[in-house]
């Protein structure tokens, strides 16, 4: 169902905890911004000190009184995700809802992760598989406290349409193409958003897996990177025509907000704007799956291939 979804719709957040990975900045910030106006407790998950301070001192500013904490995660440093969740757990608490919103998007050159990996590969899919199974004690205790279902959101993309798993290729070391990767990547993020909510329901779990995802949206994913000069000023120039004519960052997270807190939503679902071509709009509703998305036999190898990878037995 198409809904003129709005941020005033977000029901009370009092008492929950919400991990936002990449939550410095864009999608990830307005999220945070939020789900803190409604009383959750934030954490917002960020690389870089400086800017998480940075970020931690505006959301002060923009909803005083909200409660907040930084937390240091690299995303594209499986240790360093490690090390995070292993301080998460340390202090017994429980996360209500963890959004995987942090990425890289096409860097013009190949470039690699601490573990050697693709860095988008690297980031947006092994990072937060990682993480999610590490942080998995974190939300089942969640789900034994609470009479709402923890939720795991996953952001992917309407570019993941385009997008192809190539086994015999994965890390992109033969050919590489910064869009072809990016898509790469996104069409991953979705398929284990599915795969996870298959897995939850098989094991009888009360945490929820969805998807969703911005349309086209004015943030520093677009505009940040290794760009040369010109490409930089190109990127400036042209991300100021999505906020014009597409999305802001704060209509580009509407669909989170919703995955993350609307009633209606569904374990297994991925939302989106309605709008043209699903580039924009404020009403939120299903987004379109690709075919490729939906193969439960491509998914569950690629599970495995994840698991291998980041050296994590992620069992639900």
């Amino acid at each position: 169902m198409k809904k003129r979804w709005k941020i005033s719709d977000i029901g009370a957040q009092d008492g929950k905890r919400v991990l936002i990975t990449g939550a410095n900045s864009g999608i990830g910030y307005r999220t945070a911004l939020g789900v803190a106006r409604k009383g959750a407790q934030v954490v917002l998950a960020c690389r870089d000190t400086q800017r998480g301070e940075e970020a931690l001192a505006r959301l002060d500013g923009d909803a005083p009184g909200a409660h907040a904490e930084l937390a240091i995660l690299d995303l594209a440093s499986l240790p360093s995700v490690r090390q995070f969740a292993q301080r998460e757990l340390a202090q017994q608490r429980p996360i209500h809802i963890l959004i995987n919103n942090a990425g890289v998007m096409a860097p013009p050159k190949r470039l690699e992760s601490a573990d050697g990996f693709e860095l988008q590969f690297g980031t947006n899919v092994l990072g937060h598989f990682a993480l999610t199974a590490l942080l998995m004690p974190a939300l089942e205790l969640a789900a034994n406290e609470s009479p709402d279902r923890p939720r795991i959101v996953t952001i992917s993309s309407i570019a993941h349409k385009q997008g192809q798993l190539d086994y015999d290729d994965l890390q992109s070391t033969t050919r590489y193409s910064p869009m072809r990767s990016y898509r790469r990547s996104k069409l991953a993020d979705l398929m284990f958003s599915f795969e996870l909510d298959r897995r939850l329901r098989a094991a009888h779990s009360r945490v929820m897996s969805v998807a969703a995802h911005p349309g086209v949206a004015n943030t520093n994913l677009f505009r940040n990177g290794d760009h040369s000069a010109i490409a930089k000023a190109s990127r400036n120039l042209f991300s100021q025509l999505i906020g014009i004519v597409l999305n802001t960052d704060s209509s580009g997270a509407l669909p989170t907000l919703y995955a993350a807190t609307a009633h209606d939503v569904s374990g297994g679902g991925y939302y989106g704007p309605q709008g043209f071509l699903e580039a924009r709009g404020n009403r939120v509703g299903a987004a379109g799956v690709a075919k490729q998305a939906r193969d439960a036999l491509t998914a569950a190898r690629l599970w495995q291939v994840c698991e291998d990878l980041a050296h994590v037995r992620f069992r639900p």
